[in-house]
């Protein structure tokens, strides 16, 4: 049986808390803060990216369904601002917390355009690019974190100016959770109109917006969203080039250190 139970001064309604126990454990947290740990929105963020592309991919002949996949996608995004929120506001940043948080942008980058690149919407390298260069990037930040640096913040492993300013900025990091979810919202709402070959066919103009849709029409909407995957993945390039930079002097202190040679005995 679950018990909850709120104490504190009644005229400092700010400074009360609530008790809240199930199985004989208590847990304390101020009034009016959520007991939402970043990880939870992390994992919230990954569920709310798997959930769009079944939407996109199994009710694509549904319009409720593509408009449920676009808020879903959006707050997959979204949330990525959340859990770091969380953990600086709350004292909840630990390592763990942050390689956490880089895997859950991984799961979600790769599930979206893995579904795309199979799709037949975008080529099967862009997933093979985003993994490669999130492998490469993530990697560096680890050898950087066993050297007690951070992928942000004060103690970032980025020292120079243009690197701070393409990667850790709120712009950049703004801009570039922008693009990802105008790219992967388009791309969804596209998927109506792929076709393993690239090619519009005909069995696609049931849907709700194909039916009034000219074959060039459509062909230059495939276009736009191919454009619209280019850009972003130049602008994900352009982010990772600072961290393997400056990231190679961690490559260098992992390298082992050379044993002096034994003195040749002389007889």
């Amino acid at each position: 049986m679950c018990l909850t139970e709120i104490t504190g001064p009644p005229l400092e309604p700010q400074t009360a808390t609530i008790v809240a126990g199930c199985g004989g454990g208590l847990e304390k947290f101020p009034r009016g803060e959520s007991a939402l740990t970043p990880n939870q929105v992390t994992l919230a963020r990954v569920v709310a990216a798997f959930a769009a592309v079944v939407l996109f991919t199994v009710g694509e002949k549904v319009l409720a369904a593509d408009l449920a996949a676009v808020i879903l996608t959006v707050a997959a995004i979204a949330l990525d601002g959340v859990d770091g929120y969380l953990a600086r506001t709350r004292g909840l940043a630990t390592p763990l917390g942050a390689q956490i948080d880089i895997l859950g942008d991984r799961v979600v980058e790769n599930l979206f355009f893995t579904c795309f690149a199979v799709a037949g919407l975008i080529s099967l390298w862009v997933p093979v690019v985003f993994f490669v260069r999130g492998a490469l990037t993530d990697f560096l930040r680890g050898l950087a974190a066993r050297a007690g640096r951070v992928g942000f913040g004060g103690n970032s492993m980025l020292e120079t100016w243009w690197g701070k300013r393409l990667v850790a900025s709120r712009a950049s990091r703004g801009a570039y959770a922008t693009m990802k979810c105008v790219c992967f919202c388009y791309l969804g709402l596209l998927l109506p109109l792929r076709h393993p070959s690239g090619v519009v066919s005909d069995v696609t103009f049931g849907h709700w917006f194909a039916a009034w849709l000219s074959e060039p029409v459509a062909y230059w909407l495939l276009s736009a969203g191919r454009i619209l995957t280019g850009v972003t993945i130049v602008f994900c390039l352009m982010r990772a080039i600072p961290v393997i930079w400056e990231g190679r002097r961690y490559l260098a202190s992992e390298r082992p250190a050379r044993k002096p040679l034994a003195a040749a005995a002389i007889r």
